[in-house]
């Protein structure tokens, strides 16, 4: 049904918005008489067109207003509604702006047996042949234990190591032994230098539950760098079925 006003006086803006009715007959037409309310404004859309907003009486929809476009082709010609939506008013309640799954996750969410995929544009990680811009990374450095008094000995080294090995961020932890792949592979693997720079360095992921604690290189959890999902389509897909309803019947012979 098509929702008509003549316009004799010639001027479109306000035969525009003296369309009050014309709009408000669109909106109980869609909605129901019931669910429409007062005039709440106009507002301009462009030359020829205005929206009439209605207050809304939606269970659930507190604040939301009926927005009816209404327009005109030029002077003299008539009024027609081109369409009618539920919009939110400025004291309506709105969802939250939607956040994309991979967005959501934060440092700790983490378990065991949870991958989380890297992007492959993540700017926190480069190719292996990219320079880094960190100068300390281009240098080769010796500790000779200048402006310290004392330095680890081997033994201090290799208590620190088993002490690491076989704690939470170790080869036998729950959340290494479910894990894709190893820390000494991934790209958020900072070594440690010198002796120790072999077996274990830093975690700069900051998904990771071991995020700035010192790993084992046999370490591992779902945030590794070179985790790739393979996205399938959800659609289930039916089964054969056979119609036996109708059977067909044929004499033995015999």
């Amino acid at each position: 049904m098509t929702l008509l006003l003549t316009l004799d006086d010639g001027s479109i803006r306000q035969s525009l918005l003296d369309a009050v009715e014309l709009a408000r007959e669109a909106a109980e037409l869609d909605a129901g008489a019931e669910q429409v309310g007062a005039h709440a404004g106009v507002e301009r859309e462009d030359a020829v067109s205005v929206s009439h907003l209605f207050e809304a009486h939606v269970p659930g929809y507190r604040g939301w207003r009926w927005s009816v476009t209404v327009a005109t082709a030029g002077a003299g010609e008539p009024v027609t509604v081109s369409e009618v939506v539920l919009r939110p008013g400025p004291d309506a309640l709105t969802a939250p702006t939607w956040v994309p799954w991979e967005r959501r996750v934060r440092a700790g969410d983490l378990g065991v047996g949870d991958i989380f995929p890297t992007d492959e544009n993540d700017p926190r990680i480069a190719p292996a042949y990219v320079m880094s811009d960190d100068p300390a990374v281009e240098e080769v450095a010796t500790d000779v234990g200048l402006g310290r008094v004392h330095v680890l000995s081997r033994y201090g080294r290799m208590e620190a190591a088993r002490r690491w090995r076989g704690g939470e961020f170790g080869p036998r932890s729950d959340m290494a032994r479910s894990a894709p792949e190893p820390c000494g592979t991934c790209g958020f693997f900072a070594p440690l230098a010198g002796s120790l720079r072999g077996g274990f360095g830093a975690c700069a992921n900051e998904i990771s539950p071991a995020d700035g604690h010192v790993v084992s290189v046999e370490y591992g959890c779902g945030a590794h760098s070179e985790i790739r999902v393979e996205v399938t389509s959800s659609v289930p897909v039916a089964e054969l079925v056979y119609d036996d309803s109708l059977l067909d019947l044929s004499v033995d012979p015999a």
